[in-house]
This record gives structure tokens, C-alpha cells and sequence, in this order.
């Protein structure tokens, strides 16, 4: 089977849940790092036409969108299936993902994460405190209803890790790295505990930020 080949930057969750799924499955593949800026330049515009990150090239195929890259990756790669074959679950398992993009990440992993993280070590900009305050009761809102749906289970569906946990792992793991994130999960202790049980696994030890740049580096 061809190489897989990751297109992304270090500490993008988005990026490193493409690297989860493809960890999960014992998958051969390789890191390319994305210029600093150079998600607009034409080579990259070439492989995404809206100069996003991460893109998946398999071969002589070509693919972006993190859902559709973790879903290919579990129907091909082998090894480990990270979707269910109930139906129920998997509908459960495609609404985590959907939380996960458009709740989790959008008006609140994307303010806070932005503001406490990517901008003060990437950018040298001061934390708006007014910005981040602003978005704290929906990002209490979401990660309330990721506890209920949660509930006692080991993992989002179940008792085995699903595309539900690769989508979630990484914007959970990036929101606790901040004060308030940290906040987050005292409230929501079960969530905490998931995080501290899918952080232990070998896919998210190997996907750190710090792994990660150090693929980069190695490239």
C-alpha cells in the first residue's frame, strides 16, 4: 500500500487527529510539514483550494476535510476499525464529530485556544481577555452536553475507541491546555477522565505538538 503523506502544522488539532486515526490503524506514513504562510501559496492551494490544513495524499489521491480524511483512513489503512457497525452507534459517532467541528472547535476552541495558545507563541500577541470571557458560556454549554453524551463510558460509543474520540481527542486535549479549559473539566470531571484515558494511548503519546514538530524537523 502507498505511503500516506500529512499535510499539517504542529499543534493543529485538526492535523493531529488525521495522525491519530492513522496512528490507531498502523499506518505507514509521513509528516509534511506546511510552510509558516504557506497555506495560501499556490503549491499548497493546489492540494486544498481553500487553503486550509490538514490534506491527505495516498498514492496518486488527494484529500481534504479532517472528517472525510479519518473516514478514509478507517476504511483503508486496516488494522484497528474505528467505526461502528451498528447504526446507532455510528450516528452517535458521526454527531460527536459534528459537535467537535462545529461546537467545540468554532466560537470556542478557535477563540480561547487562539487567544491563549497559537497567538501568544506563534504570533507574540497579548491574550483579549474580553474575547475569551465572551465565549465561556457556550464553551460551558458544549462541553456540558460532551459529559451527557459521555456518561460512564469509557470512550464516546462505547467501550472501544471510535472517529468520535479521534475528532474530539485533539480539541478537548488543546482547550485544556488553557486556564479555562482547565476550569472545563474540574466541572465536567468525567470528561476529565476521559481525556487523561485516551491521552495515555500510544496514538495521542505520538501526536503531541512537540512530536510532532520534532516529525517536522526530522523531515
Amino acid at each position: 500500500m502507498a505511503e500516506f503523506i500529512v499535510h499539517s502544522v504542529p499543534g493543529s488539532p485538526f492535523g493531529r487527529a488525521a495522525l491519530i486515526a492513522l496512528e490507531e490503524t498502523g499506518a505507514d506514513y509521513r509528516f509534511q510539514m506546511v510552510a509558516p504562510g504557506g497555506m495560501k501559496s499556490a503549491e499548497h492551494l493546489a492540494l486544498h483550494p481553500f487553503g486550509r490544513i490538514p490534506v491527505l495524499q495516498h498514492g496518486d489521491f488527494t484529500l481534504y476535510e479532517t472528517q472525510a480524511i479519518v473516514r478514509y483512513v478507517d476504511r483503508v489503512a486496516g488494522g484497528a476499525r474505528l467505526s461502528p457497525s451498528d447504526p446507532k452507534a455510528a450516528a452517535l459517532m458521526d454527531q460527536a464529530m459534528n459537535i467537535s467541528d462545529w461546537y467545540l472547535f468554532q466560537g470556542v476552541g478557535n477563540v480561547i485556544g487562539f487567544q491563549r495558545i497559537v497567538g501568544p507563541r506563534l504570533l507574540g500577541i497579548t491574550p483579549d481577555e474580553a474575547a475569551i470571557e465572551a465565549v465561556m458560556p457556550r464553551a460551558r454549554e458544549v462541553v456540558a452536553e460532551l459529559a451527557r453524551l459521555l456518561g460512564d463510558q469509557p470512550y464516546f460509543v462505547g467501550n472501544q475507541m471510535t472517529l468520535a474520540d479521534v475528532a474530539l481527542a485533539p480539541q478537548v486535549d488543546f482547550l485544556a491546555m488553557t486556564p479555562e479549559g482547565a476550569t472545563l473539566m474540574a466541572e465536567a470531571p468525567q470528561l476529565g477522565q476521559w481525556l487523561q484515558r485516551v491521552n495515555a494511548r500510544p496514538s495521542l503519546q505520538a501526536t503531541t505538538w512537540e512530536k510532532v514538530a520534532a516529525m517536522a524537523a526530522a523531515a
